[in-house]
């Protein structure tokens, strides 16, 4: 039987950082986002023509632009990849998961959400908010408890991502699938013992795929809120794909069957 509590808490200071940006690419898709950001501090000094542009079209956008030292920067940084720059924000706006499925409605389509069950790689859930604002998913769902949160680090893996990807949080995931449910979303777990293949799940209708933790997988009362089990084939010596590749793989499953 699985442990009930199976990671800590992400630090509260972690959840403090939400609002900061570090990286070159981060701070340009928060711009052109329209995401207002309140100062951003820039290595003094560097003759980078893209540092000082990036520089010049935050102040346009009514940053404070503030140069320091690179050892304030580094001091600063949470990702120890900043590039010469960090901005800070108001922290990231999280979106309902009515809010999520009346953006699908208004455009056409069939729900298509990620809702991952604790993750606690900071890289797996930037990597899952690329893939699926590429993949053009509706939104990506976590847990307020025992899961990371969008810190600096999540927001550098998602390359700019997170500025478009709506993301839900919620109190309880089996209590946010069930309301899927009852909206109609078919909710499909991931799982190395699912009774389908993926390529025989229909990903067609509005549906919900879970991703479960890193090490243990889904927690018990997910995965037997879950419609459906489905297993990625597995045709090498190694018996598992981490977080973010089973989401990318599942999504542009979706991707293929909605053509």
């Amino acid at each position: 039987m699985k442990q009930e509590f199976r990671k800590k808490q992400p630090e509260p200071e972690l959840d403090a950082l939400e609002g900061q940006l570090e990286g070159r690419n981060a701070v340009q898709e928060a711009l052109r986002s329209g995401r207002a950001l309140d100062k951003v501090f820039i290595a003094a000094g560097d003759t980078d023509r893209n540092l000082s542009r990036l520089a010049g079209e935050a102040r346009q956008a009514g940053a404070v632009v503030v140069p320091v030292d690179r050892r304030k920067l580094d001091q600063m940084s949470v990702t120890h990849a900043h590039q010469g720059i960090i901005a800070q924000a108001a922290a990231h706006t999280y979106a309902t998961l009515d809010e999520v499925l009346e953006a699908a409605r208004a455009k056409g389509e069939a729900p298509l959400l990620v809702v991952c069950d604790e993750l606690s790689d900071p890289h797996n859930l930037g990597a899952i908010l690329r893939s699926a604002e590429c993949a053009g998913a509706h939104g990506v769902v976590i847990p307020k408890r025992r899961s990371v949160g969008l810190i600096p680090v999540v927001a550098k893996a998602s390359a700019g991502a997170v500025e478009y990807m709506p993301v839900v949080r919620v109190a309880n995931i089996p209590t946010a699938l069930k309301e899927l449910q009852e909206k109609g979303v078919w909710v499909y777990g991931t799982a190395a013992d699912g009774e389908k293949e993926l390529y025989e799940a229909d990903l067609r209708g509005p549906t919900a795929i879970v991703i479960g933790n890193e090490g243990e997988g889904m927690g018990r009362l997910v995965r037997q809120t879950c419609d459906v089990l489905v297993r990625v084939p597995m045709k090498g010596r190694i018996s598992s794909l981490n977080a973010s590749a089973t989401a990318a793989i599942l999504l542009y499953e979706a991707v293929r069957q909605r053509r």
